[in-house]
């Protein structure tokens, strides 16, 4: 029975957590409530799933987790009033990484994120161009002040002459440290190059210089050989002449009575 009730509990926080990603998905009126009841109550359920006897695996249960963050986070970002401050918030959001269920192919809360920045990207536009909050009176006012326009249009196209020179500039040092850190590579690459030929004359050396030792061991051992058995020679003859000699001296001179 305790089986049964956690598999209908994970089965009921799939289905919450994927109406959740649906409405991120649309286009919500500020007064929109139903996202964030939502979401606490999967916070809820999450909890409850992480206390179950027949719980998911680590690996399931922090997928699920990392979805709901997503979508708390998401909320909070749309609470920010800053269209860069939203960005900046929507930049530190993780989605989710598999599908919710089984008929995606993409994780929704992937779509959700890439939807956030997009309009995040789009309001930060629109404020730098100054479109924000504009109504058909200012449009007006504006239409009969060109001096003002001549102006405005003025300081926006310096603004962006100073960004696009900040990029070319950007551009240019970038284009430089790649060309730097590719002249240091191969210098790199040549130096260990040099030491991998230096080292390779050094072993070639060192078993040159083992061989020759070897050899001069070798000839060391028959010379030392050849000399132990000529002494040995000389001992085995004196021995037998000192023998020989003391048996004709007691043949020739035997012992007197």
């Amino acid at each position: 029975m305790t089986a049964n009730m956690a598999s209908r509990l994970e089965i009921n926080f799939i289905r919450l957590l994927s109406r959740c990603e649906s409405i991120a998905s649309e286009k919500r009126a500020e007064t929109e409530w139903r996202l964030e009841k939502y979401v606490g109550a999967l916070e809820e359920m999450l909890v409850a799933l992480r206390k179950s006897l027949s719980k998911p695996t680590v690996e399931i249960l922090t997928e699920y987790s990392r979805k709901v963050d997503f979508l708390k986070g998401l909320l909070q970002a749309e609470k920010l009033s800053s269209p860069t401050e939203k960005a900046l918030a929507n930049q530190f959001l993780a989605p989710g990484r598999t599908p919710t269920i089984a008929n995606e192919r993409m994780p929704v809360s992937k779509t959700v994120h890439m939807q956030t920045k997009a309009r995040c990207t789009g309001e930060m536009r629109d404020e730098l161009l100054g479109t924000v909050g504009t109504s058909e009176t200012d449009l007006r006012n504006r239409r009969g002040l060109p001096l003002d326009e001549r102006q405005s249009a003025a300081e926006l196209e310096a603004v962006l002459h100073h960004h696009h020179n900040l990029q070319e500039k950007l551009a240019d040092d970038m284009l430089n440290l790649a060309r730097n850190l590719k002249n240091n590579t191969l210098a790199a690459q040549n130096i260990i190059k040099q030491d991998n030929q230096t080292l390779s004359q050094s072993m070639r050396q060192a078993d040159m210089n083992f061989d020759k030792l070897k050899t001069e061991s070798e000839r060391l051992e028959q010379h030392t050989k050849k000399s132990v058995n000529w002494l040995l020679w000389l001992m085995l003859i004196l021995v037998s002449f000192s023998f020989i000699s003391m048996i004709l001296f007691i043949r020739i001179f035997p012992r007197l009575r």
